[in-house]
């Protein structure tokens, strides 16, 4: 029996199979024939069983055998059947396109981006604050993947409770970020409401000493968690988790700013980074052969040209689509989730524009009609088509640093979440900062200062303002007079 153990531990190799081939070569010799026997008995595995009937079951009716090993002892051999696929360069700089695995994980890449993009119109349908909230499950996704890059579990076992220490200061910093941007949502919901007012009033005058608090306890949690032999592990962590924070949390509050100063400002982004991803994939899959970078070398010069101009088309024809809608482009000023109805504002309201005379005669018309707001979407365009794509890149980078395909496998075909939010991250922070320098006024307005009265008095000082502002008005109609 030990030495049927020994036999049964050499064949522990992915070629288990091949033993099969050896008992056909000694005749069905008894003693290899145990030695299968007990690979079975040992709950062996399902690609070894299945191998095992598919060799019995082609070789038993036609007497074809292996040949046989000149040497007492077994040795393993590639089987004939495995080929290894080598992708063809001429001096590195040439790739293949007709590999034909790919055509497989292109139909599963088509089929998990329809769910993603019908689950994201319902979600876009259903409002700001159900936009919100997508924003925060993908911040989760996002965080628990990096967060699983430097665990080692050894270490985790011997640190009860250090993974709980993560998700504290993931938690804190969310109600951080939250509370700064979505404070005045807050206020503007429950001013009819003189309890809530006067609860939601203070919590947000002392939010940040609260946030403060729960920081410096999760800092004097990791202290008294420090163990001996594990200072740099621990250490370590505790970087990695603050960088987290700052990439999953800061452009994230970009990103919920923008959904809340209309829907417009985060769907045309966003829209346009899956669109450039598509077109990219698309060209590439069908035309791609010059490499553009060395760091990912599945991106192509051809998939790169092609979707920024497939991008910087569709930037301008969407947002003349979504710019006549009043449910995208009306800013949400509470938490609510009725329809909104507003004034479009300038941006949003079209003009016409008289052809040149050299447009030929044949042409239909002789005059189109533009919104304002899509030449600022070719701007948008163009830095989801040429800049956006660098987040990619740098997040090629990052895997191939930590010898990685994916940050995780929750979307199939595509990796994980963090996979698809690479480039969306970079264009968030961008149509953020384009929209705040170059679209909204710089000068203050009635809404502004009113927002800014109800979170920073108090109710009684609100009082004193109206009847202060009440005489001042007062003041000046009886001086006209």
């Amino acid at each position: 029996m030990e030495q049927m153990e020994s036999i049964a531990s050499y064949y522990e190799e992915p070629l288990q199979d091949s033993l099969l081939q050896h008992i056909f070569n000694h005749n069905n010799d008894p003693i290899l024939l145990c030695v299968w026997c007990f690979l079975l008995r040992k709950n062996f595995s399902p690609r070894f069983l299945l191998s095992s009937v598919y060799f019995l079951a082609t070789h038993k009716d036609t007497g074809t055998a292996a040949p046989s090993t000149t040497s007492g002892r077994i040795r393993h051999r590639k089987r004939s059947n495995e080929v290894i696929p080598e992708v063809n360069k001429t001096n590195g700089t040439r790739l293949l396109v007709d590999d034909k695995s790919k055509y497989k994980s292109m139909l599963i890449r088509a089929y998990s981006s329809v769910w993603m993009i019908g689950g994201f119109v319902l979600i876009i349908y259903m409002g700001h604050l159900y936009i919100t909230a997508m924003v925060v499950v993908i911040q989760i996704f996002m965080a628990k993947e990096l967060f699983n890059l430097l665990r080692r579990a050894h270490e985790d076992r011997q640190l009860p409770g250090f993974r709980l220490l993560n998700w504290h200061f993931f938690f804190t910093a969310m109600l951080f970020v939250y509370g700064r941007i979505l404070s005045q949502c807050l206020v503007n919901t429950v001013t009819s409401d003189m309890v809530l007012y006067r609860l939601v009033s203070n919590l947000i005058k002392y939010h940040m000493v609260i946030c403060y608090s729960l920081y410096i306890a999760g800092f004097m949690w990791f202290i008294l968690t420090l163990k001996k032999k594990m200072y740099k592990y621990q250490f370590g962590q505790y970087a990695w988790t603050h960088m987290i924070l700052i990439v999953v949390f800061g452009q994230s509050s970009f990103t919920v700013a923008s959904i809340f100063e209309g829907i417009f400002w985060f769907l045309l982004p966003a829209t346009l980074i899956v669109i450039n991803d598509i077109a990219a994939y698309f060209f590439g899959f069908f035309f791609g052969r010059t490499p553009l970078i060395k760091i990912s070398p599945k991106k192509t010069w051809e998939g790169f040209i092609g979707a920024s101009i497939t991008t910087i088309i569709s930037a301008f024809m969407l947002a003349s689509i979504m710019g006549r809608s009043q449910w995208l482009t009306c800013p949400r000023k509470d938490l609510s989730t009725g329809w909104l109805y507003c004034d479009p504002g300038p941006l949003f309201k079209p003009e016409s524009y008289t052809l040149p005379g050299w447009i030929p005669h044949w042409f239909a018309w002789k005059e189109i009609s533009i919104l304002p707001i899509q030449w600022h979407a070719l701007c948008l365009g163009l830095f989801a088509s040429i800049i956006a794509p660098f987040g990619g890149f740098f997040a090629s980078g990052f895997k191939r640093a930590f010898k990685i395909k994916d940050f995780g496998d929750s979307i199939p075909g595509h990796g994980g979440i963090t996979d698809r939010m690479d480039c969306q991250m970079v264009m968030a922070v961008f149509a953020y900062i384009y929209h705040q320098s170059f679209v909204v006024p710089q000068s203050f307005s009635v809404e502004m200062i009113l927002d800014q009265i109800l979170i920073n008095l108090a109710f009684d000082e609100q009082e004193a303002l109206y009847r202060r502002l009440g005489e001042i008005l007062q003041q000046g109609i009886e001086g006209k007079s």
